[in-house]
């Protein structure tokens, strides 16, 4: 207990000092700062002092720069007052002077209009004066044409009385003898204006067509539908034919030919109406004779080689007439079926080469005519294609090749100008054109084709017959081989200007009708001769 005390009183006397410390302290601070604030006060007045007498210099001294300053303003104002001044009267004196001048102008416009009032009303009395005169002839007229109504109408019915013929009738014949020598005007200029445009068509023509064929010299092979092999002696021939025709019988088996065996020395005669087939034989029995060994297992195997060999050939053969003719992108399909016309031939004309050719033409001939000379070509390249597989399929030609070039996704343009090459279809585009006259020119090369001599012979007699069969024809005669027929006509049926129209007419007809390579002249001659005897 007596320690607790102890601790308590240390603890009192403790607190004690420091509050006493604190207080001399804030004591202190107080009296500090009473004396800051008694001289700051005491150094603010006599800053005051001097402050006044500053600002008391700077006005004294802005006074007077305000008073020099109105006073150069004040000269300046009145400067700039007597400057404006001067230029309003300089600018009152010309509009003064601008009126006085317009008033001048007036003033003579004045004068001038009332000069003209006065020629005007001398002008009206002129013209016054001439009305009555016109008044007067234009009566004079009226009488004068009442006149000569009277009288004309006096000469007509007299006309009509001597020539007994009615103004209407009169008028008729003449209508009827204008109209006969405006036909016969019309004729002979429409025959002058058509000689003229066809003299430069074929004047241009020619140019194309014969530059076109000077480009293009292709060769023409006849081929006939046997082929001929040479033997080595006549003993091949026994083994050709085999125990009792057992090798003979299996190369026909195997090829699809006829194999003709007779008395032709040292040869062997195959016969097929596919080249394909005839080629494949024909190797077969060359190889197999120079073999040696001939029986029916070897001629199967040898056949079987030849076809694949005839294929890669066809395949090379396609390939090698697009890469002549500048033709791309053909699908591969296409391009066998195209190299299959290596082994086909038409009037013993082969089939590719003439293709080949068509596209040459008609690549030239669109080049100087500025067509599209990539369609022409492939157009001309295709344009036989069915005749790979016709005989195959069912349907012409052209309709083969249409579907093929659609199923091989050919262009329209190609597709229509090898469905209208024949004329089956009116041509459309100019390339289809093109690929027609491309296709007849090939066609009517000397040598290119071959026909018997009695279809020869029958087809220059329905061109005769065509020509014939027309009112007022004499006579029709076939020649240059079918490439002209001239028409001679009965000169008291049928006058000079009606022969133009016969020739069109026999010609159309020609075309309609009739089917030969090329094209055909049609001559119609009108003579009128006159005999005498001298007794």
């Amino acid at each position: 207990m007596a320690s607790d005390l102890n601790s308590l009183v240390f603890l009192l006397g403790t607190n004690i000092e420091t509050v006493t410390l604190v207080l001399l302290v804030v004591f202190a601070l107080l009296i500090g700062g009473a004396a800051g604030v008694f001289g700051y006060r005491f150094l603010a007045r006599k800053n005051v002092g001097s402050v006044k007498q500053e600002c008391e210099k700077l006005r004294q001294e802005a006074q007077a720069e305000s008073k020099e300053f109105l006073r150069e303003a004040k000269i300046e104002a009145k400067e700039e007052t007597q400057r404006l001044r001067a230029e309003v009267d300089r600018e009152i004196k010309e509009k003064r002077s601008e009126v006085a001048r317009n008033e001048q102008r007036v003033n003579q416009r004045d004068e001038q209009l009332n000069k003209r009032e006065g020629s005007l009303d001398r002008k009206s009395e002129i013209l016054d004066e001439k009305k009555v005169e016109l008044d007067a002839r234009e009566k004079k007229i009226e009488d004068l044409e009442i006149e000569v109504k009277n009288a004309h109408e006096k000469m007509v019915q007299e006309i009509e009385q001597i020539a007994k013929l009615s103004q209407e009738e009169a008028k008729q014949i003449l209508m009827d003898e204008m109209i006969d020598d405006a036909r016969k005007e019309a004729v002979s200029q429409i025959k002058e204006i058509e000689q003229q445009t066809k003299d430069e068509a074929n004047k241009t023509a020619r140019k194309i067509v014969g530059l076109a064929i000077q480009k293009c010299a292709a060769e023409h092979a006849s081929e006939s539908t046997i082929s001929t092999v040479t033997l080595p002696s006549e003993d091949m021939k026994g083994r050709l034919i085999g125990r009792v025709g057992r090798n003979i019988r299996s190369i026909e088996n195997a090829t699809g030919c006829d194999l003709i065996i007779d008395d032709t020395p040292d040869a062997v005669t195959v016969s097929s109406f596919d080249p394909m087939r005839r080629e494949i034989a024909r190797i077969t029995i060359e190889r197999l004779v120079a073999d040696g060994r001939i029986h029916p297992g070897k001629i199967e195997e040898t056949v079987e080689k030849v076809k694949k060999e005839i294929e890669n050939q066809v395949k090379e053969a396609g390939e090698n007439a697009a890469f002549d003719a500048n033709v791309y992108g053909l699908h591969p399909e296409l391009v066998k079926i195209l190299g299959r016309l290596k082994f086909r031939t038409s009037y013993g004309q082969n089939v590719l080469e003439h293709s080949l050719e068509v596209s040459y033409l008609a690549g030239v001939m669109a080049a100087e005519l500025g067509a599209d000379v990539k369609v022409a070509k492939r157009a001309g390249l295709l344009h036989d294609i069915g005749k790979a597989v016709d005989h195959e399929l069912e349907g012409t030609h052209i309709q083969i090749g249409v579907d093929l070039a659609r199923k091989f996704k050919e262009s329209r343009a190609v597709v229509h100008a090898i469905e209208a090459h024949h004329g089956d279809v009116e041509a459309q585009t100019v390339e289809a054109v093109l690929v027609q006259a491309a296709d007849a020119i090939s066609s009517a090369r000397p040598g290119a084709r071959r026909e018997s001599l009695e279809n020869y012979v029958k087809r220059l007699e329905k061109l005769e017959e065509v020509a014939n069969s027309f009112e007022g024809v004499d006579q029709s005669y076939a020649i240059q081989a079918g490439r002209e027929i001239r028409v001679i006509v009965k000169p008291e049926k049928v006058d000079d200007s009606a022969t133009i129209f016969i020739a069109k007419d026999i010609a159309k007809k020609i075309e309609n009708e009739l089917e030969y390579p090329g094209q055909i002249k049609v001559s119609v001659i009108r003579e009128v001769r006159q005999t005498e005897y001298a007794k």
